[in-house]
């Protein structure tokens, strides 16, 4: 079973979320994924931020670039593209997965994303390019601020979630592992479609899903302990 180090591997720590030092880390532990979120400026810029109203946030391609072969980057987009760009083939999503391959090679990296249009975007522009470009759609997004009829509708959407996948030609669930736990990883395994579990910490959740046939990837705040989950579940 694969790791991702979630907003890096912090571990918790919002003043190590999404930087060098903790990316560095990550990649010292040998993880197979360092997962970041990308969000896009005014300006048309892309920076690797998890509150970019607050957090200064670094270059996307200096990020891009510190992998450096090192292991493989789990992209998670968290802005929209106006839509009518997605009608006319100009989403910013594709513009932001283009550069990433440019630096990474297609096979190095995942793009997730909670945005259904974003996902097929991304896929159609993969397609296109003769790319087999590995793109999840993200479910388990806050509902806190909903009223209960959209709470209700939002979950019903994230536990039966065979139509959104089909529509934005997914090739990746990504849930939240409550929503895992409940029935969309019993869904992904009937439809073939490798399953990425967020965010997993928890020692006995860790055990859970890292061992064999339960999910393709986790992503954890805490990569160390899950490399040693891992190989003591190996031994």
């Amino acid at each position: 079973m694969l790791v991702s180090a979630h907003r890096m591997g912090g571990g918790g720590d919002r003043s190590r979320e999404n930087t060098l030092p903790a990316l560095e880390d990550a990649l010292a532990l040998g993880v197979d994924y360092v997962e970041f979120d990308v969000w896009r400026r005014d300006d048309g810029s892309y920076v690797v931020a998890h509150d970019p109203e607050h957090d200064h946030g670094l270059a996307y391609e200096t990020v891009l670039r510190a992998f450096d072969g090192r292991a493989r980057a789990h992209i998670d987009l968290k802005f929209t593209s106006p839509a009518e760009a997605y009608d006319k083939g100009l989403a910013w999503e594709v513009e932001a997965a283009r550069l990433a391959v440019e630096l990474l090679g297609h096979e190095r990296m995942i793009v997730t994303t909670g945005h259904d249009l974003a996902v097929r975007a991304v896929r159609d522009w993969g397609d296109a390019e003769g790319l087999e470009l590995r793109v999840g759609l993200s479910l388990g997004r806050s509902i806190r601020r909903l009223s209960l009829l959209r709470r209700i509708e939002v979950l019903r959407a994230d536990l039966f979630p065979h139509v959104r996948i089909r529509e934005s030609r997914a090739n990746l669930v990504v849930a939240h592992h409550v929503l895992a736990r409940v029935g969309v990883a019993a869904y992904a395994r009937r439809r073939g479609i490798p399953l990425l579990v967020w965010t997993v910490d928890a020692p006995q959740a860790l055990r859970y899903w890292l061992r064999p046939d339960r999910a393709w990837l986790v992503t954890t705040n805490h990569p160390d302990q899950a490399m040693e989950v891992r190989a003591g579940l190996s031994r």
